[in-house]
């Protein structure tokens, strides 16, 4: 069952649509310019692991929709006000899905143009939106900034092969502790003391009560996902992606060397802003989110034509 807004109104619009049979909420933000009867073209945006919409892809949206567009928001599966069990459960298969599902839902609004759809992907669902764009042609155009891409050969790297593999066993433990129990095992999304959260150290945004410390977040993390996640080859989709794409990244933000790679890697079209900046700022920070901004409003504008609105 879906649940729509009596009228469409300019400003945030509440909707409940449905992802593989659970209930699913979004955010769907139009601008001020609109008004009834117009058929919008619309970016999806979605954030960094482990958050919900209301965190930095709120941002974007409401930034993106400040500029003329209309943009919607989600909670995946497992996540703030949508379904789904294990709670928390970081899933990359099902976080594709659930894009695609969204997609499809935003394809029978009346104030969506389904042929101008485009997806902005922020840190690590900049891969699963790659996934999401290479095989959904209703993405007409592909955006990330800030984004993680990362492949096995990147987490021994960055973590070492004996944290990547302890955590190899410790999701698969897990996962066949709540096949058999239903019980699941969690740790601390973030922490600054506790080395088994999913981030440990001083990783800011997620500390701070004025950044990504909000009522609407839950910090914890199914150990369950360790393994499903680390498995996840972002690198591998480059080719498969076709739609004009632009990408936002800096030498300080998330593996840099993966962004280069996945950049030359690509299919499409597509326009690299290398920029200035600490990863983390990417999610709320001035100057570096309206750089970004910026980058994104004319790559939008341009690869989904009349990205404002139009008049039927």
């Amino acid at each position: 069952m879906t649940e729509l807004p009596a009228s469409f109104q300019a400003g945030l619009n509440r909707v409940v649509f449905q992802s593989e049979g659970e209930r699913m909420v979004g955010n769907l933000y139009l601008p001020s310019s609109y008004q009834p009867g117009d058929k919008l073209s619309v970016i999806v945006v979605t954030g960094a692991w482990t958050t919900v919409k209301e965190q930095m892809p709120a941002v974007y949206a409401q930034r993106l929709a400040d500029r003329g567009f209309a943009t919607f928001t989600f909670d995946f599966r497992y996540w703030g006000e949508s379904g789904g069990t294990p709670r928390q459960y970081e899933s990359p298969a099902a976080k594709v899905q659930d894009i695609k599902n969204a997609v499809a839902f935003l394809q029978t609004l009346p104030v969506i143009d389904g042929d101008r759809i485009g997806g902005l992907g922020i840190c690590a669902s900049s891969g699963y939106m790659a996934q999401a764009v290479a095989e959904d042609s209703s993405f007409k155009s592909f955006a990330t900034v800030a984004a993680w891409l990362h492949d096995m050969d990147s987490l021994n790297a960055l973590f070492g092969e004996e944290t990547v593999q302890h955590r190899m066993e410790l999701g698969q433990a897990a996962r066949e502790q709540y096949d058999r129990t239903g019980e699941v095992a969690y740790v601390p999304a973030y922490s600054q003391d506790d080395r088994s959260a999913a981030m440990f150290g001083d990783v800011s945004y997620y500390g701070s009560t004025d950044r990504g410390v909000i009522p609407e977040w839950t910090n914890r993390f199914a150990v369950m996902s360790w393994h499903e996640w680390q498995s996840f080859d972002a690198l591998a989709i480059a080719p498969q992606i076709t739609a004009p794409t632009l990408m936002v990244h800096s030498d300080a933000s998330a593996l840099p060397d993966n962004a280069r790679k996945f950049y030359t890697s690509l299919g499409g079209a597509k326009q690299l802003v290398w920029t200035e900046g600490q990863h983390l700022d990417f999610y709320d920070r001035d100057p570096q989110v309206s750089t970004a901004v910026d980058a994104l409003v004319t790559h939008f504008q341009t690869t989904l034509a009349q990205s404002t609105s139009t008049q039927n």
